[in-house]
């Protein structure tokens, strides 16, 4: 069994690595490998206990398996870059799924980089190095404080800004909520819960919300179509979009464009 470091200081001369697997027998020459170039190792077994680590100890760098039971590595990449603490540690990927499709969900997912099995030991190191250079690089070139010092976020918070994201990356498509609960991990329930809480709105009266902020600026700020405004911001006809832009706003979407270029 591999012990755990725990390592709360912000300036750590030794980089400390986070490897989640269920199955971390497997990882025994990597860890060898990865200890010899003197990093120091925590291990987790599953993408819970994966989180919980993460924001514990907040790593230099997380290696993740992408099957796991209960939370798979994809939907534990998306919570860790939904929350703030831990959105800076780059994500790396080892997986024996090889489908374009899955290494590109890994990637638009948050993920720095992904590695198939089996690999040579030597090689993730490799990788390691490189992404720990890059990061140091980026902190050494910013002005503002270490990403360790970002405000902690409890889980609720953590869950409603990852549904966030995924409502609004496209704003001209209706997720399905059953399709995101998936991606995170969680229930249907748990996500309405956490927005209800923290939002006192649904998910997708949060999503209407932003669709109708987008509406507003796009009106503003371009000379668009008022139809192409209503495809960005999802609505089938100019029809629908008008009606729920006047009862958002009080107004029609011409008028606020010509009150908004009139000021």
């Amino acid at each position: 069994m591999y012990n755990a470091h725990s390592h709360t200081q912000p300036h750590r001369q030794q980089p400390s690595l986070l490897l989640v697997d269920d199955k971390p027998e497997q990882l025994r020459l990597l860890v060898e490998a990865l200890r010899a170039h003197a990093y120091k190792i925590s291990v987790a077994f599953d993408g819970f206990q994966g989180y919980d680590r993460a924001v514990s100890i907040l790593p230099d760098l997380i290696i993740l398996d992408v099957h796991m039971p209960r939370m798979d590595g994809f939907a534990l990449c998306r919570r860790l870059k939904a929350n703030p603490a831990t959105a800076h540690i780059p994500v790396l990927f080892l997986s024996s799924a090889s489908e374009v499709d899955t290494k590109l969900a890994g990637l638009t997912g948050g993920g720095v980089d992904y590695i198939l099995k089996p690999y040579e030991p030597e090689e993730v190191v490799a990788r390691v190095r490189i992404h720990l250079a890059l990061v140091a690089q980026s902190a050494a070139n910013a002005d503002s404080a270490t990403p360790e010092l970002a405000a902690p976020m409890d889980e609720d918070s953590v869950l409603v800004r990852a549904v966030q994201q995924a409502l609004t990356a496209d704003l001209s498509l209706t997720p399905r909520l059953a399709d995101i609960a998936t991606q995170l991990g969680v229930n249907e329930r748990r996500i309405s819960r956490a927005f209800r809480k923290r939002l006192d709105m649904s998910p997708f009266e949060y999503l209407r919300q932003e669709r109708m902020k987008k509406a507003c600026q796009l009106l503003a700020e371009t000379t668009l179509t008022i139809v192409v405004i209503s495809q960005e911001v999802g609505f089938a006809n100019a029809a629908n979009f008008a009606t729920a832009f006047r009862e958002y706003t009080s107004t029609s979407p011409s008028d606020y464009r010509h009150n908004a270029l009139s000021l």
